[in-house]
């Protein structure tokens, strides 16, 4: 006989975890199944140790621009073993955190594989368990290409376990994961070649934040081959890979090859057809703006769906969701517009709402746009002549601002609170009569003409 429970969340990443802790403070009988370390994705192998790396990038571009400032450093040296370590150690405390916010939450932890028996039951280690209501939050994993000697490549989820930067990487991909782990390779010591399959970076975001970033890496010293898509990898006897490629190299001879080409949402196993539970053919799971499935009782969220693979994303999702059916919040919902987002590229970007293209596609003429572009003051005193820029994309006579994108120092954080401001529907007069903060880079925002 299954055991019952209210509600049952697959997967103990940052989406499940939301979503059986929200519903358990409303009193409901919740459980979470999961066979890994707790966090999921961003806590173990993304966004918490990605940062971590990615500030150490930051302090080796510092102690480059320390001598401009009257620093004198003879010698300086980065141990990638020992940030390894106790960045692996503040991860096991977040996992134990986890494993307490839930014991705290009284949600029962379930450890094992979940696969579908019925809409209503699953089996984990050959018991069953059933709900009332199910949320699939089992993420995603990094994509291996079928191509020869693909496997000689490691992934994004293999970075963290590098004991040391290797001399020579090849990234091939476009997407935030590859350009921020270029950026982090190269600065932490590796000679690094991103390989790009069309024309540029980032494809998605505003045309001006792809352009920007496409100088910086070369500025920087990173080589990106555009055009480019590798057909087969060969190991050599000296240990090294040798990457068959077409486009801008013919044979490229690197020491680590990392694969950044998509994820993968991680569904196959669940036996969603014994659950009637509809997907999309790359296994993604469709759901309406209330994050139901086809199947009434059965909910997705985080990255096993199509939009929006951001850990903030999932958490605001998994909790919405579970305000609405025990909350007695019947329209709660995740609004799916003017989601923020940030690459930790170097220097890093944020953007909020639609880019120019998507605007002028949807307004038309109504559309104006607002840009500069400028050496902050930080950088007035360095050697490296790093830019920022800025583009505001606003629409009708009000001028409502429908998109604001960022490249440049501080504009991960900067953009927070302009993103709470243009959620609420501010205009163009509405920056401009904020006072600026003097001197600043996010002044240039309320001052942009």
């Amino acid at each position: 006989m299954a055991k019952h429970y209210d509600l049952i969340a697959i997967g103990g990443g940052s989406g499940g975890l939301s979503a059986a802790e929200r519903a358990a403070s409303y009193g409901a009988r919740c459980a979470v199944i999961e066979t890994g370390r707790l966090g999921g994705v961003c806590v173990n192998v993304g966004c918490v140790p990605k940062k971590i790396m990615w500030y150490a990038a930051h302090l080796a571009h510092a102690l480059d621009d320390a001598p401009s400032y009257g620093f004198k450093l003879d010698y300086f040296d980065f141990d990638w073993q020992k940030l390894k370590v106790a960045r692996n150690a503040f991860i096991r405390q977040l996992n134990e955190h986890y494993l307490s916010y839930l014991c705290g939450a009284g949600v029962e932890l379930i450890r094992g594989f979940a696969r579908w028996v019925d809409a209503r039951t699953l089996e984990v280690n050959s018991e069953y368990y059933s709900a009332d209501h199910i949320v699939i939050a089992t993420g995603s994993r990094p994509q291996m290409p079928e191509l020869p000697g693909a496997e000689f490549g490691v992934t994004s989820d293999d970075f963290f376990e590098l004991n040391n930067c290797p001399p020579r990487v090849a990234i091939v991909g476009s997407g935030y994961i590859a350009v921020e782990l270029a950026g982090m390779f190269h600065t932490l010591g590796a000679e690094v070649t991103l390989l790009v399959r069309k024309d540029q970076v980032l494809r998605s975001f505003d045309a001006m934040l792809r352009e920007q970033l496409m100088a910086r890496l070369r500025e920087d010293g990173i080589t990106v081959l555009t055009q480019t898509q590798v057909r087969a990898v060969a190991r050599r006897v000296s240990g090294s890979l040798s990457l068959h490629c077409d486009g801008q190299a013919n044979v490229l001879n690197v020491d680590t090859l990392l694969w950044a080409i998509g994820r993968d949402p991680n569904t196959d196993a669940l036996n969603l057809p014994a659950a009637g539970v509809v997907m999309n053919p790359n296994g993604s799971i469709p759901t309406d703006p209330f994050q139901n499935t086809n199947i009434p009782g059965i909910y997705a969220i985080g990255d096993v769906t199509e939009h929006f693979h951001l850990t903030p994303v999932a958490i605001a999702a998994g909790r919405r969701l579970a305000d609405r059916l025990f909350g007695g919040q019947t329209d709660r919902r995740l609004l799916y517009e003017n989601i923020p987002t940030v690459v930790f590229s170097h220097p890093p970007i944020g953007a909020v709402g639609l880019t120019e293209e998507e605007a002028r596609r949807t307004y038309g003429g109504a559309v104006k746009i607002y840009q500069t572009q400028f050496r902050p003051l930080y950088h007035a005193f360095t050697t490296r002549p790093i830019q920022t820029a800025m583009k505001l994309v606003c629409v009708g006579p009000e001028e409502k601002i429908i998109g604001c994108h960022l490249i440049g120092d501080g504009a991960d954080e900067m953009l927070q609170g302009f993103a709470v401001a243009i959620r609420m529907g501010a205009t163009k007069r509405d920056f401009d009569d904020t006072v600026a903060i003097h001197p600043t880079s996010a002044e240039e925002l309320v001052t942009m003409r």
